[in-house]
Parts: C-alpha cells; sequence; structure tokens
C-alpha cells in the first residue's frame, strides 16, 4: 500500500449547542458515541487508502435528497477525487450543487450543469456529463475564487452570485455541516458562518503508515 492519509471529521467545540432540539442532541451524542475517540478529539477517523468515508457521506447526502446523480456511490467518489486534484474539502462543490440546482434536480435541460456555473443572459455553458461539468467548475472554483483568497462560502458568493442577499452562503455553509456530521437536521442546526472550504483538504493532511513494494 503506497502510504496512508487519515481525515478527521470533528466536533468543533465552538458550535452553538444551545440551539439544539432534544432529538437533535440525541441524535449528536449518538453519533459521538459511534466514532472513535482520539485523545480530546472525537470524529471520523478513515484511511484514504482502504475505508476513506468521504465519498460514503457524500453518497448519503445525494440519495437523502434523491438527486438524479445516480449510482450515488460513484458521484461520491467523483466529488472526492475533484477534491483532492484541485485542493479544496470535499464538501464544496456538492454543497454548491445543492444550492444551485437541488442536486442537479432542476438544470437547463441538456446542459449538465448542476452547478449554475456559466448560466447568464447571453447563454449557457453546457457540458457532455455531469462528471465534465464538475470538473469544469472545480478547476474555476479553485483558479478564480480559492487560489484568490475566497475561502469561506461568503467570499465565493460575493463573487460567484454577488446579488444574493447572503442566503445563497448561508445554504452552502449548511450543507457543509450537514454532511460533516452526515445528519440533515444536525446540518441545520450545527451549521455556522464562513465554513473553511479548506478545512479537509487531502494535500494538508498529514500522510502515514510506511511505503511497501
Amino acid at each position: 500500500m503506497a502510504g496512508v492519509i487519515t481525515f478527521y471529521l470533528t466536533q468543533r467545540p465552538n458550535y452553538n449547542l444551545l440551539s439544539l432540539t432534544d432529538s437533535s442532541q440525541q441524535r449528536l451524542t449518538i453519533a459521538n458515541e459511534n466514532l472513535p475517540e482520539l485523545g480530546q478529539v472525537q470524529g471520523i477517523e478513515t484511511s484514504l487508502a482502504t475505508d476513506d468515508a468521504r465519498p460514503q457521506i457524500v453518497a448519503n447526502f445525494l440519495t437523502r435528497y434523491n438527486s438524479p446523480l445516480v449510482p450515488a456511490e460513484h458521484y461520491g467518489r467523483v466529488f472526492v477525487e475533484l477534491a483532492d486534484r484541485y485542493g479544496f474539502d470535499f464538501r464544496l462543490l456538492p454543497a454548491i450543487a445543492m444550492q444551485e440546482s437541488g442536486l442537479c434536480k432542476n438544470i437547463p435541460e441538456g446542459s449538465y450543469n448542476c452547478l449554475g456555473f456559466g448560466i447568464h443572459k447571453r447563454g449557457t455553458l453546457g457540458f457532455s456529463n455531469y462528471e465534465e461539468g464538475f470538473e469544469r467548475a472545480a478547476r474555476e472554483i479553485k483558479q478564480n475564487y480559492i487560489d484568490q483568497g475566497r475561502t469561506t462560502p461568503e467570499e465565493i458568493m460575493a463573487k460567484y452570485t454577488p446579488s444574493s442577499n447572503g442566503s445563497w452562503a448561508a445554504s452552502v455553509n449548511q450543507w457543509m455541516a450537514e454532511m460533516r456530521y452526515d445528519d440533515r437536521q444536525l446540518g441545520r442546526e450545527l451549521k455556522q458562518s464562513e465554513a473553511n472550504v479548506m478545512e479537509f483538504v487531502a494535500s494538508e493532511v498529514e500522510a502515514a503508515g510506511a511505503m511497501t513494494p
């Protein structure tokens, strides 16, 4: 095996828990009990080389909202591979796709354009398939947003959809929180503004494990 990359999706202590309902607190408690304890940190520990949980988290998100992106497991892998290739959080693209098109349920016919990318009065940017559209959006978001220092949904929104009253970023923050906990209600109640779209990035996670032939 050519090394192991370990990812931790952690519960941050500064999340506002005062607004949690009893049922949501119970779900959070159950989720934490099912996660490995790592010193003072609890979270999902996964090995990229063997049992990376990120594609399944995205697949669960797609399935939860009846996305036409099927099989969900395939598109879960697509989103994660693109995030790793371009170096940003694996939750970002599916969160934007949810906000822009309900995870590809509402798009210009035949466009395969789920992220609202290149859709304006002058016409609609179309692609041959979903994968092509996601790849183009990933590349553009990395080069024209993240590399320019826009690393929160609020900062991305200011350029991506400047006419938004803030609801765009609020929704993207919520979807990212939902994927953090893999739970719809917890995403609503534990979301925070200004999520870091560089939080879970493969290149920034320490590789571990011996190299073997």
